[in-house]
């Protein structure tokens, strides 16, 4: 089995087939997902600094954040570059 691994911007990178979902933060739920994984420590900025974008929910119950917008991860999973 080859690990598939997905660019999510800013030098990260996250297993394909670890990852279950992929948001946009707009929505109070999502925040309050992102919340929440903050409090139990299983939250993984990797948006260094800049504005959050996608919120991605591992299999891992990890929630990470990413500056790169849901579509462009997205094509990015789906074999095609940006």
């Amino acid at each position: 089995m080859e690990l598939q691994f997905i660019e999510i911007g800013e030098a990260g990178m996250v297993s394909a087939a670890r990852l279950i979902a992929l948001l946009a933060p707009d929505s109070a739920p999502v925040r309050r997902l992102i919340q929440e994984a903050r409090e139990r420590n299983v939250l993984v900025d990797c948006s260094r600094g800049n504005k959050t974008r996608s919120v991605l929910i591992m299999d891992s119950d990890h929630v990470i954040l990413s500056a790169e917008e849901p579509e462009v991860i997205a094509a990015r999973l789906a074999g095609k570059e940006d």
